[in-house]
């Protein structure tokens, strides 16, 4: 691939637009499902549960979350506007009874109150974080007493692979991320990696590693 083939693919997994972003989305969701279900699990969701993900894509995956217990209330925040539009629109039944919210924000600031959610998650949007430290102490600002954080990411000796990282993406592997983390007030509550099969862009399958940590307010 060309350098520009490759820079467009990155800069669409950042923040996916336009025609090619909705394919990009699907693409995604596909190829990411077993992250996020990872990612979810490690919540532990419970009833009444106040939910927030950042970076849902097209959220494809809500359905399966609502689906852990009652009563939950789901906030979802984007940087992109093409992604906002299409998970409202996949989950337009939750939407109209007022159980999930989808916002726009800059990747930064979070739009919320303080101790707002008691689960928060994410899941590969690590790689784009613009100041890692101050998103994480945004995230531990509006988590509730008690509250968790689950951050999944595939690891570095896996997306060095993939020719289009060099582009947008800062890479992270175990050790990278726990030295972030001690730099918040969060205590690291539980650490999971797995190996998963998974199609590569030509077709074939790779081993990708992917992380969970779960971090407690």
């Amino acid at each position: 691939m060309e350098k520009e083939e490759l820079q467009f693919i990155a800069s669409q997994l950042k923040k996916p637009e336009g025609e090619k972003g909705i394919e990009m989305a699907n693409m995604m969701h596909e190829t990411n499902v077993n992250m996020t279900l990872s990612s979810i699990r490690n919540l532990h969701i419970s009833k009444g549960d106040n939910i927030l993900e950042l970076g849902h894509g097209n959220a494809a995956h809500l359905e399966w979350l609502m689906k852990q217990s009652s009563h939950l209330k789901y906030y979802g925040l984007e940087m992109s506007e093409l992604m906002f539009q299409e998970a409202r629109q996949i989950n337009r039944n939750y939407v109209s009874q007022k159980q999930a919210f989808f916002l726009l924000y800059d990747g930064n600031v979070i739009p919320f109150p303080d101790a707002k959610f008691n689960k928060i998650f994410t899941v590969n949007t690590l790689y784009f974080w613009q100041e890692p430290v101050k998103l994480l102490m945004e995230i531990y600002r509006v988590l509730d007493h008690k509250g968790i954080f689950s951050l999944t990411f595939a690891q570095e000796s896996f997306m060095k692979k993939l020719p289009f990282t060099k582009f947008e993406f800062e890479l992270y592997n175990t050790e990278k991320v726990e030295k972030m983390i001690l730099k918040t007030p969060f205590n690291i509550n539980n650490l999971e990696t797995q190996t998963e099969k998974i199609k590569s862009k030509t077709g074939e399958l790779v081993d990708r590693v992917f992380t969970t940590i779960v971090l407690e307010k």
